[in-house]
Formats: C-alpha cells, sequence, structure tokens
C-alpha cells in the first residue's frame, strides 16, 4: 500500500493511503475527541464530534470517515473546530438526564469525559427530552434508552460482529432510537446476550447489571486473565473491589479476542464466589470427605494411581482433557498419561 504525505496541525505525517484523517491523526500521536468511532467497527460519522477543518474545504468534516489524501493540511484545534465539538456536546446534554453521580458509566463515560474536558457545566440548550422506560427483563443488562446518544456502536457491533441483527435504528428525526423489533424484549429476538453491545457503548445507556451499585469505576482493579469456558482463550477483564468480583469486561487491545466475549464469558462469573464451590481439597475415607492440603491430596493421588499400574497394568488408568483448561495444562497432562503412567488412553470431554 502506498504512503501518503499530509500535515495535521503543522506536523508532516507518513501514513497508508486508505485510511482516515482520525487514524492518520492517532498514529502521529494527535487525539481526535470521538464517541461514534471505534476503529475495529465501520465508522458511521454519526456523532460529528471528531469534525477537523481540511484546507480547501468549505465544511467541517468527520475525520473518522474521511479518508487522507496526498498534500492535505488538516488542523484539529482551531477555533471554529472547538467551537463545533462544543456545540455537538451541548445539543447531546440538552436531552440527556443529569444523573452522572449515581451512573454506572461514570468515570468511563465518553461523553462526561469531553463535557469535562471542554468546560460544559449545562447545556445552554432547553427543550423537550425523551423519558423511555428502563429496560431491564432481561438477566444481563439494563437499557436505558434516555441515555442512549444514538453513536449506533450497539447496531454496528450486532449486526457486523455477532451477526444477530437484534437491534436497529427505529423512528425518525427526534424520536429516533434504538431498538429491537417492534420494540419487544431482547429474549423476543436473535440476541445471544454477548455483552459485545454493553461493551461498545460510550455512555450509561447499556450496563451490566451484575456491577450496579457495588463500585465506581475508579474503585474497580482490573485483573486480566483468559477465560475458563472454552479452548479459544478469550482475555476478560476482573473488575476486583474488596477482593470480589462483581463484574467482566474486556479490553480490545488485549488477546486473541480483541475484546469480544460471549454470553458465558462476559456474564457466567457468579461461580467465582458460589458458597457451593469447592476451595481447599477434599479425601474421601469411607463415607465422609474431609479438608486435606494440596501436598496430601497428590500424595495420595500419585499412590492410588501407582497402586493401580501395578495391579492392572497402565491402560487400566484413562485421563480426560478439557476445553476449560488452556493448552500448555492440556499438553501436561498427556504428557503425564503417555510418559509418566505409560498409557495412550487419553480422551477430551468435548468428544464426549
Amino acid at each position: 500500500m502506498s504512503e501518503i504525505l499530509l500535515t495535521i496541525d503543522g506536523r508532516e505525517v507518513t501514513a497508508e493511503s486508505g485510511i482516515t484523517i482520525f487514524q492518520a491523526a492517532k498514529k502521529a500521536g494527535i487525539q481526535v475527541p470521538h464517541l461514534c468511532c471505534r476503529e475495529d467497527l465501520s465508522p458511521t460519522a454519526a456523532c460529528r464530534l471528531c469534525v477537523v477543518e481540511v484546507e480547501g474545504l468549505r465544511n467541517l468534516v468527520a475525520s473518522c470517515a474521511y479518508p487522507i489524501a496526498n498534500k492535505m493540511v488538516v488542523r484539529t484545534n482551531t477555533p471554529r473546530v472547538y467551537d463545533a465539538r462544543r456545540l455537538v456536546i451541548d445539543f447531546l446534554l440538552s436531552d440527556h438526564p443529569s444523573d452522572c453521580m449515581t451512573c454506572e458509566k461514570s468515570g468511563s463515560c465518553k461523553l462526561e469525559k469531553y463535557a469535562y474536558e471542554l468546560g460544559i457545566r449545562q447545556p445552554r440548550f432547553q427543550g423537550e427530552k425523551h423519558n423511555y422506560p428502563v429496560r431491564a427483563t432481561n438477566p444481563f443488562y439494563e437499557r436505558d434508552y434516555n441515555k442512549c446518544i444514538l453513536c449506533g456502536r450497539c447496531v454496528t457491533v450486532c449486526h457486523e460482529v455477532q451477526y444477530c441483527e437484534a437491534v436497529d435504528h427505529s423512528q425518525r428525526g427526534f424520536y429516533t432510537k434504538v431498538a429491537a423489533p417492534f420494540d419487544r424484549s431482547m429474549q423476543e429476538t436473535p440476541c445471544v446476550f454477548c455483552g459485545n453491545c454493553v461493551s461498545v457503548c460510550p455512555v450509561g445507556a447499556l450496563s451490566e447489571k451484575a456491577g450496579r451499585f457495588q463500585g465506581r469505576e475508579w474503585e474497580l482493579q482490573k485483573i486480566p486473565t483468559i477465560c475458563p469456558y472454552c479452548g479459544v482463550g478469550c482475555t476478560l477483564i476482573l473488575n476486583v473491589k474488596n477482593n470480589k468480583v462483581i463484574k467482566v469486561t474486556s479490553d480490545k487491545d488485549l488477546g486473541v479476542n480483541r475484546g469480544w466475549t460471549c454470553v458465558k464469558g462476559r456474564f457466567g462469573f457468579d461461580y467465582i464466589h458460589s458458597p457451593d464451590r469447592l476451595t481447599n481439597p477434599l479425601i474421601k475415607e469411607g463415607d465422609q470427605f474431609r479438608t486435606a492440603s494440596w501436598d496430601e491430596s497428590l500424595d495420595a493421588v500419585a499412590r492410588r494411581l501407582k497402586k493401580v499400574k501395578e495391579v492392572h497394568g497402565p491402560d487400566a488408568i484413562g485421563f480426560l482433557v478439557s476445553a476449560k483448561c488452556t493448552n500448555e495444562e492440556n499438553y501436561v497432562l498427556q504428557k503425564l498419561a503417555r510418559t509418566a503412567i505409560g498409557t495412550n488412553n487419553v480422551d477430551h470431554c468435548a468428544r464426549l
């Protein structure tokens, strides 16, 4: 792909042809404010917060959707651009609830972030506001479309990443909103509750039920881990407060999944703190189990496997590996079976 030379904020920048102004600016270390843009989704140019000046053009252009050209001159921080961005935030806040103090997204909300950076204490415009009921019938997340800014991210990810097409834009004009077909509940749609729409929402319109009122964004410790449910090995982010996992999120820059999850990975973590979960090894003596240390338990397993091998031969023993283990763990187990025990009786849970 050929390279193009352009100027952004007085700096000469070299970038590959075919990319957008937003991408070229980011590559050069110049941050352009944005709400609807995500580089792993098709651009919608819906919010108009990322507008910039391009020399020779009369109107400001949306940098997330405008391709670069050779010798293009771009300005991202002029008074005209600044005023346009303030106007965008003003319009959005004019029809947005002012409940930032109790909103689950506070601390990671992009609308809150840019209102703060632009010094907007309250919107200049007053008028009709939406008053949609909060949709909370599904067990995983809430939909509060009073906070929706119509960025289109959830629609794009549902159509282009998950291929469910469970939601889309409905109505027109002031009454436009994101909705399921015929405004049904999510259970009545093809939704698989992957939670990817929640992960891309830049405001509080979509939020996980699990972590509600259990911790603010700045209180949470973010711990990357590997999802235990299958062999894909997706990276998840555990949101921990007071040594308790209160919700699971993801990071588009981490792991083979690049931030995308399934319903089990994002929402199926209640087992972590279940009172029924075993937290110590148990050894059965007669009809009773007693708590034991790991050393004692492993010694007991090794002793009994050795006895079975001596009496009945190595092929009397079989090993079952699991998709819920890592590749490395499965490799070690089959190595134990074939080398230490001397049997090829190794099977996999996914075949059964």
